[in-house]
């Protein structure tokens, strides 16, 4: 009688940060190890997923479990490396928890890279970009993703408008108004980015600054105001709908 294929849709998937391949037997990282041994109670034989962000989704065999090293043989591709459209969120820093979120969420939605901008009224000093990533990778993990958004250091605002890339579009959510996001996203193929200002919005110099970038799309999310954080989500996952989700 043939061997049953296991369920891979019920078996733990982890992300790993070193090249995949098939036959290839890995050690994974204490965390993962403990997660598969003590929490969910893995043992030699079981099947994980496993993915390293560039080469797709690997089933893989655990072949040891101990307290602080799982190993495991990687046999056969489970899901092909996605394709990811061309689109940056470019925010400003929020406090913690609420910076976590928007990280985790353009992860979720798809984000090729995620950069933190620093602008006149942005209230944190301090970002730490292992916790935003450790949310990326979360997020990936849960949400089927196979690879993750480029996390950049944080930028100030005038050396991101300064050094702005010639093709990318800069889709900039101006609380004062702008065209609906809809109509912009229309004529605003990738590549493109979404730029999200702090809790207390831009100033006046700043706008100013934005909309003399040549790229520089200036659009209204709608009558009602939305909370930075909500407004990224908002911002991206309308462009993912309109363009970028039917090119990839």
């Amino acid at each position: 009688m043939s061997e049953t294929a296991p369920d891979l849709s019920t078996t733990p998937r982890l992300y790993v940060d070193q090249p995949l391949a098939p036959g290839a037997t890995i050690t994974l990282p204490v965390p993962q190890s403990h997660y598969l041994a003590q929490v969910m109670r893995r043992q030699p034989g079981d099947v994980v997923r496993l993915f390293d962000g560039r080469s797709g989704e690997w089933a893989a065999r655990l072949v040891s479990v101990g307290r602080k090293a799982v190993t495991a043989t990687l046999e056969a591709a489970s899901a092909p490396q996605e394709a990811v459209a061309d689109i940056w969120l470019c925010a400003a820093p929020l406090k913690r928890g609420r910076i976590d979120w928007v990280a985790e969420k353009a992860c979720e939605l798809g984000v090729a890279r995620f950069v933190p901008v620093i602008t006149r009224r942005t209230i944190v000093d301090k970002l730490n970009l292992d916790r935003l990533r450790a949310h990326m990778v979360e997020a990936a993990e849960q949400c089927g993703r196979t690879a993750l958004p480029d996390l950049a250091e944080p930028t100030p605002l005038a050396a991101l408008l300064r050094d702005w890339p010639a093709g990318r579009a800069l889709i900039f959510a101006d609380e004062t108004g702008g065209e609906p996001l809809p109509a912009v996203c229309a004529r605003a193929p990738a590549p493109a980015a979404v730029l999200i200002g702090p809790e207390g919005g831009f100033t006046p110099e700043e706008r100013a600054a934005i909309r003399a970038v040549p790229q520089a799309l200036a659009v209204t999310l709608g009558p009602r105001i939305l909370r930075a954080d909500t407004a990224a989500a908002v911002a991206v996952g309308v462009w993912q709908a309109l363009v970028g989700d039917r090119a990839a």
